[in-house]
């Protein structure tokens, strides 16, 4: 899945805080456990140095395995004597065990050389808290979003019934989140501000990265914000356009409302056109008007778009005026 370093990074923080903490606990269990049972120190020992000798006595010719079963057969008995006296002691008998949160891989996230199922949860978790704290993804969801502020009569200028046009695109939507992968389409949502663009959006972003995908969602001006002061600063340690370019969804929310540069016509181009190649998805939603949009970005920009992407044309009234 295709996560920013962010996020790997702070997955790996986690596990490692996690691995240290159920390390620390055991060490503490020790202690305790030897200060009430001075014995449990020299079991420890003798289990230690049978375990060597076992290896040691793996590469003998003769006799070798009559001696490594009768090794073998002591440490079972020493480990059954620390058990007993744990129990004795009123302590549990795994009290000495590290517990590790994911007893797969301890806490390493990787089992044999492999990511661990504990990992992939745990990038799932962060991506989604991350995206919930920068966005009102709980808010705007497929249930949240209400079909009964779309007008169910006929638009006289486009012959357009708002409410079924929306009633279509909600549903396409859920689909499209319900069976989002890396092959999925990209779309392209435009209409009047307030019709509900962002809010459809956030849902779709919502349940693609509670399926496990990578997912980056920002405003055009906040992305190639981000983007160009990466460009032309050295000391930037975010790699967002490494991060824009290769993660599973990107959402590019209100597109048009940005300060338009050549820089940023070239860059939006640049992504449109690197993921493309590469077949991961993009999400465009933007307020211009299809004409005025076209003027705005080059030619290459809008043949892209509207050659190759699903367009989502909403219509209604604006909703935040509505609710005022």
């Amino acid at each position: 899945m295709g996560y920013s370093e962010r996020i790997y990074q702070r997955a790996s923080e986690t596990l490692e805080k996690r691995k240290a903490d159920a390390e620390f606990t055991a060490k503490q269990n020790k202690m305790h456990a030897e200060s009430l049972i001075p014995r449990l120190k020299e079991l420890d020992r003798e289990i230690s140095s049978l375990g060597l000798s076992v290896i040691k006595a793996i590469g003998m010719k003769e006799n070798a395995e009559e001696f490594v079963q009768r090794l073998s057969q002591r440490s079972l008995e020493a480990q059954e004597e620390r058990r007993r006296l744990l129990i004795d002691a009123g302590l549990p008998e795994d009290f000495l065990t590290v517990k590790y949160s994911c007893s797969k891989c301890s806490d390493t996230g990787f089992v044999g050389g492999y990511r661990c199922e504990c990992y992939g949860k745990l990038l799932k978790s962060i991506a989604y808290k991350e995206l919930c704290d920068n966005f009102p993804i709980e808010k705007s969801t497929f249930d949240t979003f209400k079909l009964g502020f779309y007008s169910k009569a006929t638009d006289p200028h486009t012959g357009v019934v708002p409410h079924d046009r929306m009633s279509d695109i909600l549903n396409f939507c859920k689909a499209y989140a319900k069976d989002f992968d890396l092959r999925s389409q990209s779309i392209f949502m435009y209409g009047e501000t307030g019709l509900g663009k962002t809010h459809l959006s956030l849902a779709i972003a919502g349940e693609v990265v509670r399926k496990g995908y990578g997912v980056i969602y920002g405003s055009a001006q906040n992305l190639f914000s981000k983007i160009e002061k990466e460009h032309f600063s050295r000391d930037n340690d975010e790699d967002a356009a490494s991060a824009v370019l290769n993660c599973d969804l990107l959402i590019i929310d209100d597109l048009g409302a940005e300060f338009s540069t050549q820089f940023s016509v070239s860059a939006l181009y640049n992504i449109i056109n690197t993921r493309m190649q590469s077949g991961l998805p993009v999400i465009i939603s933007t307020n211009l008007p299809v004409k005025e949009f076209e003027s705005r970005y080059t030619r290459r920009v809008t043949s892209r778009i509207f050659g190759s992407f699903t367009t989502l044309a909403f219509c209604g009234s604006d909703i935040r005026q509505i609710l005022r």
